[in-house]
């Protein structure tokens, strides 16, 4: 087609005003793939320090288990020893309910220690008692 023509300009016309009308939408994208890409990247975050709050109570629980089985030592030994673990290693929040016990496990006598501790959902902040962990050391006869 010819410049001239009628239909040459009504297409550059209309060209002419998509190129308009789309103007900015380059920023609109980036802010929604940003904000969506942000929020993605939290979420691991979170996930991440969850994890590794579960696996810290866990360590400090079978150190305690393993503290209060040794033969000179008791459950409230063991209590103490996982408080401090917890309290070093995270905060005094999720030291609050421990408990020790004497269990059987497959015949042999076992020291538990038991953490219930604040599942963190924003950061360390979280509902109280809902993450539970055990740990366990065999006693010495």
């Amino acid at each position: 087609m010819r410049p001239d023509h009628p239909g040459a300009r009504r297409a550059l016309s209309q060209q002419r005003r998509t190129i308009v009308e789309e103007r900015g939408s380059a920023v609109v994208d980036f802010v929604l793939v940003g904000a969506l890409l942000t929020l993605f990247f939290m979420a691991i975050v979170q996930l991440t320090l969850v994890l590794h709050v579960r696996n810290t109570l866990i360590d400090a629980a079978a150190s305690g288990a393993g503290y209060g089985a040794l033969a000179d030592r008791t459950a409230a030994d063991a209590r103490a020893r996982t408080a401090e673990l917890i309290r070093t290693s995270l905060n005094s929040e999720f030291s609050g309910d421990i408990v020790s016990a004497d269990v059987i496990v497959d015949g042999i006598p076992t020291l538990e220690v038991t953490v219930k501790a604040p599942l963190p959902v924003v950061g360390l902040i979280g509902p109280s008692g809902l993450l539970e962990v055990k740990g366990h050391a065999a006693l010495s006869s």
